[in-house]
């Protein structure tokens, strides 16, 4: 009997095979440290923008919530903060590519915009696409129905402008359209 010819039960089980469930859909990669920073860094921005809550008291709040200690505190430090403080600029960086008025814009994409043009401007060490995908995944998660899809076309027309020869490298590379 040929490889074509097994019968459906003489293959594996879809379980068995590596990064997938019984179910057959993939299994969950464990967060990183940042990917967690920025979670509780929607939040606690979001509290900002809607309760209009002094940094201080959101920090000390989210320290509290469930989880944190998984989170990189530093990371979290700086886009908790570093948002906060520099918002005026961060809102003038992405107006520019915004289709409606800023007051219109769901607070939890206004506060993943503000982590995505913080990111792109203050974290190098960051490449653009991560932090692109990890802003994207944030509005999938947090935001509206497709809140992500703003997200994405908004933090992509940001990048060209902050990160030009990191987007232009992974053009020529066929790594970004």
């Amino acid at each position: 009997m040929t490889e074509d010819n097994k019968d459906a039960s003489d293959r594996p089980a879809r379980g068995s095979r590596t990064g997938l469930k019984a179910t057959g859909t993939r299994k969950a990669a464990a967060k990183s440290a940042r990917s967690r920073a920025r979670e509780f860094a929607v939040q606690a921005l979001y509290q900002h923008l809607v309760g209009r809550n002094d940094a201080a008291a959101i920090d000390a709040f989210t320290r509290d919530l469930a989880g944190f200690h998984k989170a990189d505190s530093v990371h979290y430090d700086a886009l908790l903060h570093g948002c906060i403080e520099q918002a005026a600029e961060l809102d003038a960086l992405v107006l520019p590519l915004l289709d409606r008025k800023l007051e219109e814009i769901s607070p939890i994409e206004h506060a993943i915009m503000w982590i995505g043009a913080y990111e792109f401007r203050q974290c190098p060490d960051v490449p653009w696409r991560v932090v692109l995908n990890e802003c994207i995944e944030l509005a999938k998660e947090f935001g509206g129905t497709d809140g992500h899809k703003y997200v994405n076309a908004v933090l992509n027309g940001l990048a060209t402008r902050l990160r030009p020869a990191e987007v232009e490298a992974d053009k020529a590379a066929g790594k970004a359209r």
